[in-house]
């Protein structure tokens, strides 16, 4: 499948559109890649210094969509943590941003 697709990575790969095996979007089983790409699942990115990247939102998305989705992504975060037993804080900061806009930061209620 990868070989049909790859023809097409000039133009979908600056879109963000192309398939990765890693993600699971490269896969035999296209039924269940489908619903998990409508039910909305997200792509976390992480760099070499430990900061993670994940999109929770869209423009159009209320308040309560955004908290829920933040939510979620930080109840991710805690338990991976607890499966790999590590210590001290896994979150020191949070920012949100728009694509191109000014980050904010978060306040963290407790320590994570």
């Amino acid at each position: 499948m990868m070989i049909k697709l790859s023809k097409l990575g000039k133009v979908l790969g600056p879109k963000g559109l192309m398939p990765n095996p890693k993600l699971g979007s490269v896969t035999d089983d296209l039924k269940k890649a489908v619903t998990d790409a409508k039910s909305g699942q997200a792509e976390i990115r992480n760099d070499k210094d430990g900061n993670i990247g994940v999109s929770i939102g869209k423009k159009s998305f209320h308040e309560d969509q955004l908290l829920k989705n933040y939510y979620a992504v930080i109840d991710t975060l805690e338990k991976e943590k607890s499966n790999n037993t590590l210590k001290g804080n896994l979150i020191k900061n949070v920012f949100i941003t728009s694509s191109m806009g000014i980050s904010y930061k978060v306040k963290l209620g407790k320590s994570i």
